[in-house]
């Protein structure tokens, strides 16, 4: 009886999520008020003739170029993250102490 109970209870919760979901995608049409065929996709890509790809991100053309010449700047830069840094110390201490550890149990 529990687990028909359960069952019952996640089915009709699934539901509730499926239907909150088309009424969110309903209210933002709403919203909206009108179709606008004008209206472009945050990120788009597409191919031209020559078979090379064009992209352009909020309407701003990007090219290979342009994203050749901002990696090369940030590696002038060297970027320093702290968190990536503080993160990596932090796995090789808890990668030691488990070595340790099994190291001390198996007794190698």
């Amino acid at each position: 009886m529990f687990m028909l109970k359960s069952l019952m209870l996640a089915s009709l919760m699934f539901i509730s999520v499926l239907f909150g979901m088309q009424q969110a995608n309903e209210g933002i049409h709403k919203m909206k008020g009108y179709e606008d065929p004008e209206f472009k996709s945050a990120f788009s890509v597409k191919e031209n003739e020559s078979g090379s790809f064009e992209t352009a991100i909020l309407g701003n053309d990007i090219s290979s170029h342009d994203l050749e010449q901002k990696r090369k700047k940030l590696e002038e830069m060297k970027a320093f993250n702290l968190f990536s840094s503080i993160g990596k110390k932090l796995a090789d201490g808890v990668s030691f102490v488990m070595e340790k550890t099994v190291e001390l149990i198996t007794g190698k």
